[in-house]
């Protein structure tokens, strides 16, 4: 793949690009599998030189996510035709269950976190038990919609970007980085530093009055 330097926001737009334009510039009676496929070569075979896909090898560090998706965060999902491209799926706990068991030897917890965060009221628990956290969301990034996206409290804080993807400004910096990338994590610095001050200063406080 071409780079476009460092910035890896600006690596997976020319990646989205180019997968897009391979799935768009197949010959007319070309099959929607087929240009699916095309659109994926841009990832996983890039150089052409792949002749099997080995997805189960996980180059990618997914095997993580889906332990923790085994043991603390169980989302059900599923896929409808009629408003999607991909075939027809429902979830199917007692399959998902079986998985988890045969793949890592645990059993889900599917409540496991809404009984831990109080996820069913997110915004009433965080007010009232939740501290120092940042909720840093870009809007290109689909998971957002799920997060918090307004402030809770003075300490439980969203910082929400337009143009921002999938934990960017947990990435490392570089010489490319945008104006609103630079001056979010800035501001997430500035927070965290606070925090961090005004602990201290309670803890000297309470040491000088023994």
């Amino acid at each position: 793949m071409e780079s476009v330097g460092a910035n890896p926001f600006l690596e997976f737009c020319s990646m989205l690009l180019r997968v897009c334009k391979q799935i768009d510039g197949q010959p007319a009676g070309t099959s929607l599998l087929e240009r699916i496929y095309e659109g994926v070569n841009v990832y996983y075979n890039y150089t052409g030189e792949t002749k099997c896909f080995e997805l189960d090898e996980d180059p990618h560090g997914l095997s993580g996510w889906n332990w923790q998706a085994c043991t603390e965060m169980v989302m059900p999902m599923s896929c409808d035709p009629e408003s999607s491209m991909f075939p027809p799926y429902k979830f199917n706990y007692s399959d998902y269950e079986e998985g988890c068991v045969r793949n890592y030897g645990v059993k889900p917890r599917p409540k496991w976190i809404t009984t831990e965060f109080g996820g069913h009221k997110i915004d009433a628990t965080l007010k009232k038990f939740g501290s120092n956290l940042i909720f840093s969301n870009g809007l290109l990034d689909p998971w957002s919609g799920g997060s918090v996206l307004q402030n809770i409290s003075e300490s439980v804080v969203a910082l929400v970007t337009e143009e921002g993807a999938h934990h960017l400004d947990l990435r490392a910096s570089t010489q490319n980085d945008p104006d609103w990338l630079v001056e979010q994590r800035a501001t997430e610095i500035k927070l965290i530093k606070g925090w961090i001050t005004e602990y201290h200063q309670k803890n000297k406080v309470m040491f000088d009055m023994l």
